[in-house]
């Protein structure tokens, strides 16, 4: 089973934010990435004559980043590009084949309560169960 927590960890390696976390932190610190499970309703994938079963993980990342859009921007923008890019991925021990990214671009969210600017990325990770 593949977990927000697991792909939270996998993020790091891209080394773009200060803090990481999943699901709510009231008090979200600047240069954050936030991992959420995307509302989707989602059944397992049984495959059958010998090809090996598989499950979605739809996830929402929220790039809480700082008060300046351009800034922002960029660096939603980098880490949308990295994810895109990855290839052989295994996260916790389990096997990626693919990641969907589910727009063309990160999505602007606008600024929360004290003006820090935020994207979201939208994605389904594939994996082998």
């Amino acid at each position: 089973m593949l977990f927000l927590n697991d792909v939270k960890d996998w993020l790091k390696q891209f080394n773009l934010a200060e803090h990481y976390y999943m699901g709510k932190l009231d008090n979200k610190l600047d240069k954050s990435i936030g991992v959420y499970q995307l509302n989707a309703n989602r059944t397992p994938r049984k495959c059958i004559g010998g090809l090996e079963s598989y499950d979605i993980k739809p996830i929402s990342i929220l790039l809480h980043w700082n008060n300046d859009a351009n800034d922002t921007e960029r660096q939603a923008y980098d880490l949308y590009r990295k994810i895109s890019e990855s290839r052989d991925v295994v996260i916790n021990n389990i096997e990626i084949p693919y990641i969907e990214m589910l727009s063309s671009e990160p999505i602007d969210v606008g600024t929360d309560d004290k003006g820090i600017y935020e994207r979201v990325i939208e994605l389904n990770i594939y994996y082998k169960i």
